[in-house]
């Protein structure tokens, strides 16, 4: 069968790289990918917001199945559209993609079905963003209601970092705003927890810590992600079931009793605080970099799960994963998550010597000539597998020397919470 993937980053490859894994599949197309997806894929250029000549494609192909990896063309109801045509697609239609669309939408969602979050306010103007903030204790969070890329939280300190916050949101740093949220500040330790579901039934499809700030000891700026590990070592049954009982079921109700049902993988960003799991945000989709950490620990054929998800059998397939601790390394190009150059090439990429349970995927790279070219933020992901965490950061490292790129950097302190 043919597949087609749509999305250039390190999820996409490792979606790529997982489903290339299967003998059902004979082609696979990635909308538009990257170098590494070329080595494996055939790419192709097609503007994501030309939903009709994405449907003329997958058509004229003949594909089977279409895996939409990034939150954009979710959000935007990419699969509403395409199931208008009976296509195969995996992934939440426009309004269960409001999980992620809209803070605002999950908020009240959590509000009316009494799911734990943070407390919030709602706020349309700069003014009475700011004459709340005076009234507020430090610190506090500071939310853009659209998508960001995974960039558009402000975790403020004092008023001036408040009001700067609201002032980019605002003045339209992540596109046009019409809402915030000003959130109370949970102290605690996140985790992210992953469940695929197929609209009728949901299981667990992994855990991760994911590292969102640019700087070493979780400092700096947020990013889309620096690097994560998985398992999560807050982790344990009891928290499990807290998650699943008081937010996860909670909220596939509401989305049903809204008139729609939830298809494809969801991501529940968590706080844990004092052994209760609160929740921060959600991703309608697997997140990037834990994708790249979780996927190499699959088993089972993933097309036999995805395909699954599409004819609500997913009650039918046994899950087997692989014993494995495992890390995930982002470089990124200089000047990241700010200003940074394009079209550097990375050189010494031919060095590195990836063993058995090793992975390179690429993100924001292109192939031009015979050279692979950064021209993206995040720009590689190295992934070990191994029996503890201390030796996959190893393996990640000795790569990481080898690769020696001056165009990037990377934070070694990756996992440094279950790394002695």
């Amino acid at each position: 069968m043919k597949v087609g993937i749509i999305g250039s980053g390190g999820r996409e490859h490792a979606l790529c790289q997982s489903l290339k894994n299967s003998s059902k599949i004979s082609k696979i197309f990635c909308f538009p990918g990257n170098a590494g997806t070329s080595e494996i894929a055939e790419n192709v250029v097609l503007d994501f917001n030309n939903f009709e000549d994405i449907k003329n494609f997958i058509i004229e192909k003949k594909i089977d199945l279409v895996v939409i990896g990034p939150e954009k063309p979710l959000v935007e109801g990419l699969v509403d559209y395409l199931e208008k045509f009976k296509i195969n697609v995996f992934g939440p239609n426009k309004m269960a993609a409001q999980l992620e669309g809209s803070k605002i939408f999950t908020k009240q969602l959590c509000q009316k079905y009494k799911i734990p979050t943070a407390k919030f306010g709602i706020f349309e103007k700069k003014e009475d963003a700011n004459d709340f903030l005076k009234k507020t204790n430090f610190p506090t969070v500071i939310k853009a209601d659209n998508l960001a890329s995974g960039k558009g939280v402000y975790i403020c300190n004092n008023i001036k970092e408040a009001h700067f916050a609201v002032n980019e949101i605002f003045d339209g740093k992540f596109g046009l705003a019409k809402n915030l949220l000003i959130e109370e500040f949970l102290d605690g330790e996140e985790m992210s927890y992953f469940i695929i579901s197929d609209g009728l039934e949901f299981k667990n499809f992994g855990t991760a810590q994911d590292h969102k700030r640019v700087l070493e000891g979780d400092k700096g700026k947020n990013t889309g992600g620096m690097g994560a590990y998985s398992p999560s070592r807050l982790l344990t049954k009891d928290i499990e079931n807290k998650i699943i009982d008081k937010i996860i079921k909670p909220t596939l109700k509401g989305l049903s009793d809204l008139g729609t049902q939830y298809k494809g993988f969801l991501y529940a960003g968590l706080m844990i605080v004092n052994d209760e799991p609160y929740l921060i945000e959600y991703n309608v989709r697997m997140g990037d970099p834990e994708c790249q950490t979780i996927l190499p620990k699959l088993k089972t054929d993933l097309v036999e799960i995805l395909l699954a998800c599409c004819n609500k059998s997913l009650n039918q397939i046994k899950f087997d994963w692989l014993d494995k601790k495992s890390l995930c390394v982002v470089v990124c190009s200089n000047g990241y998550p700010d200003e940074y150059k394009k079209n550097i090439e990375i050189e010494n990429l031919n060095c590195i010597d990836l063993e058995v349970n090793d992975y390179l995927f690429h993100a924001g790279t292109e192939k031009k000539n015979e050279v692979i070219l950064a021209i993206g933020g995040r720009v590689l992901n190295f992934v070990s597998l191994s029996d503890d965490f201390n030796k996959a950061k190893t393996k990640i490292m000795k790569n990481l020397n080898k690769l020696n790129w001056q165009g990037g950097f990377y934070r070694k302190d990756i996992g440094y919470k279950v790394i002695d």
